[in-house]
């Protein structure tokens, strides 16, 4: 079983950065996929962003492809997500998620990641 543990979250003015990262302990293979979500209060959980099967490939949401980068430290068992060039709308409580042999189809999907981490709340304002 996939453990997940978030931290990195904060308060930060618009157009800051931060840095949030995912502990992952537990089976974490070529087969295993890491995701980012976030969900604003009164809105929809949304994808971020997803390292596929073990890092073969990245996907990034619409909303903060060219700001978010998703990467990992397979020693440390860590994922992140650097985030730049925040704006209030990405104030959020940001999810760690995972889930094993994922296929492309199903990678912005919330509902294909078995295991989820607490959260980190991340506010962007002036």
């Amino acid at each position: 079983q996939v453990q997940l543990l978030e931290s990195g979250g904060g308060f930060v003015q618009p157009g800051g950065s931060l840095k949030l990262s995912c502990a992952t302990s537990g089976p974490t293979g070529s087969s295993v996929s890491v995701a980012w979500f976030r969900q604003a209060p009164g809105k929809e959980r949304e994808f971020v962003a997803a390292l596929f099967r073990g890092g073969s490939a990245t996907y990034y949401g619409d909303s903060v492809k060219g700001r978010f980068t998703i990467s990992r430290d397979r020693p440390k068992n860590a994922v992140y997500l650097q985030m730049n060039s925040l704006e209030p709308e990405d104030t959020a409580v940001y999810y760690c998620a995972a889930g094993t042999s994922l296929i492309t189809s199903t990678v912005r999907l919330g509902t294909a990641y078995a295991y989820w981490g607490r959260g980190t709340q991340v506010t962007v304002s002036s």
